[in-house]
């Protein structure tokens, strides 16, 4: 069985050229799928059945949620799809299970009043307040993912013309427009900081830490959480919140959603259709706050 995971997870990793977040959820899930089904005795793909997935699902998650249940067949459905069509299974242990349905929780976001205060969290009299301004202000304008902005590197920023060249899931690249205040802000960093950190080891990595390599997620997720409750933000946020922020603020703003499906870098405009259902809860929170009848 581990063999053939290792297998799969090359294939996604190589092949498929998804990114490491995914690459290392395929193989946790399926790591204590593989692992549940040793305690039963069962070490092949070839000797899976329904009933063992199913007991899997029902009983042997480490977490039992809609959300995560359906997380661990979606990742057993590709592991044995990669197997049929290897031809190293002839049948499909899961061609007769559907995927457990869950409600989509609403992404948390900012309001424009939160993303100011945010934004004005950092220090500008510090290279790491001018650098950590500049990536707050740069996620808000563009909507990257956190994992776009630490990986972004020198010959991909355009200040000129106004854009980035980022590299998304599935190794894909898309432009990504900048606004002035962005634009500004990047200009101040990499003129007046970024000299300041670089030590020869950034491999032209734009944002560095203080030792001149890239930053760690960890790190900047801590960073937003702290800047968030130093100006009271009560949220629950992280970096990714302020991608929520910009898709709800443009499509609130009357943007058309296949640009902003554009801007995001979804394969799927299923996945940004999302955030018209925040502006309609936002809508409906309005209209229940100021209609006299509601």
């Amino acid at each position: 069985m581990n063999e053939a995971i290792d297998r799969f997870i090359r294939y996604v990793g190589v092949e498929r050229a998804l990114s490491r977040h995914t690459i290392w959820a395929y193989s946790s899930d399926l790591a204590h799928f593989s692992s549940f089904l040793s305690e039963s005795g069962i070490e092949s793909p070839s000797l899976v059945e329904e009933r063992h997935i199913l007991s899997f699902v029902e009983t042997g998650c480490p977490n039992t949620s809609a959300r995560s249940r359906a997380r661990y067949m979606s990742s057993i459905r590709s592991f044995f799809t990669f197997l049929v069509r290897e031809g190293e299974l002839s049948k499909h242990p899961m061609e007769l299970l559907e995927t457990p349905k869950f409600t989509k929780r609403l992404p948390e976001y900012l309001t424009a009043r939160e993303v100011k205060l945010l934004l004005s969290a950092p220090s500008q009299t510090t290279a790491w307040g001018v650098r950590d301004r500049t990536m707050l202000e740069v996620l808000y304008a563009s909507g990257l993912r956190v994992s776009e902005l630490l990986g972004l590197v020198g010959n991909r920023v355009n200040l000129d013309a106004g854009f980035l060249i980022v590299t998304g899931k599935g190794n894909k690249e898309r432009v990504v427009p900048l606004g002035t205040e962005a634009i500004s802000w990047l200009n101040r960093y990499l003129t007046e900081v970024r000299p300041l950190l670089d030590k020869g080891k950034g491999k032209n990595v734009v944002f560095l830490n203080r030792r001149g390599t890239a930053l760690s997620r960890q790190f900047f997720w801590k960073s937003v959480k702290s800047y968030a409750l130093s100006v009271d933000i009560a949220k629950d946020i992280s970096p990714h919140t302020l991608r929520h922020s910009f898709a709800t603020h443009l499509l609130s703003g009357g943007a058309d959603l296949r640009s902003v499906q554009m801007m995001l870098g979804h394969a799927d405009i299923a996945t940004t259709e999302i955030y018209t259902h925040v502006d309609r809860t936002r809508l409906k929170q309005v209209h229940k706050k100021f209609h006299p009848r509601s």
